[in-house]
């Protein structure tokens, strides 16, 4: 089955923006017509996607965030609503993992993957619901497998993933009655920078981590994108509260 994906007229933002799934998913946006607000605390990899957003003949701003600092979210989706006139949706795609010992985790990354994973995304979404029922648009929330089961080493993500999960169900009852959509997608492991620069702790248990990692591969970055996409467009309309898992199974037993 194709499904038209159309967001001609329509405003985004995407945080995480400069790589990985972030990336991927400015790209979607920008190929179904979405002018774009991309968000990232890498300025580098922003400009990079920008430049290529705009050769797809869209408009795009940036704007360079850390999302670990709550006071930065606010700001960030007034701009991007002033800057185009309107929000139609928001992708809260950032995210970071630090895997360590539960015993032995530093107290700062702890904290700062919760502000990263969880509070950002509420402070944003917080911020952007009045504009989405006015545009009777969509949030769109990732979240991961780490949302379903319980992954050795990675506490702090899991705690932020599972708590992800329940925000978004939580919004989206809260605001069934209304004109906005509010859904998120669980990934499995991809190969973005967040994989390819997460480093496990010394001396790991191979068996607990063989539990996650997934019989058949890694999935495709592509694949979430285009489900996002969906999810934040007009043709996503009869999904409301779902988490959507991509995952090649690792949740399915």
């Amino acid at each position: 089955m194709s499904i038209a994906i159309d967001m001609s007229g329509r405003v985004a933002l995407v945080t995480g923006a400069a790589s990985g799934l972030g990336k991927a998913t400015a790209l979607k946006l920008a190929r179904c017509g979405a002018d774009l607000c991309l968000a990232d605390f890498n300025e580098a990899g922003l400009g990079e996607t920008a430049a290529e957003v705009e050769g797809l003949g869209v408009k795009v701003m940036v704007r360079r965030a850390d999302l670990s600092d709550p006071d930065q979210c606010v700001p960030l989706v007034e701009a991007a609503a002033a800057h185009f006139g309107r929000l139609d949706a928001l992708c809260n795609v950032a995210g970071i993992i630090v895997m360590a010992h539960a015993h032995e985790m530093a107290r700062a990354d702890w904290d700062r993957v919760i502000a990263v994973n969880l509070t950002a995304p509420f402070l944003l979404s917080q911020a952007a619901i009045p504009h989405l029922l006015e545009s009777e648009g969509a949030i769109v929330n990732v979240a991961s497998s780490a949302a379903y089961i319980g992954e050795a080493y990675a506490v702090a993500y899991c705690s932020s993933k599972f708590g992800l999960l329940g925000m978004t169900k939580a919004l989206a009852m809260e605001y069934t009655h209304k004109p906005i959509r509010i859904n998120a997608v669980g990934p499995g492991g991809m190969a973005t920078n967040i994989g390819a620069n997460m480093s496990f702790p010394a001396d790991p248990d191979m068996e607990l981590l063989s539990r996650y990692m997934g019989l058949r591969g890694m999935v495709e970055v592509s694949d979430v994108a285009d489900m996002i996409a969906l999810l934040a467009s007009p043709a996503g309309r009869s999904f409301h509260g779902a988490c959507i898992n991509i995952d090649a199974g690792i949740t399915a037993g």
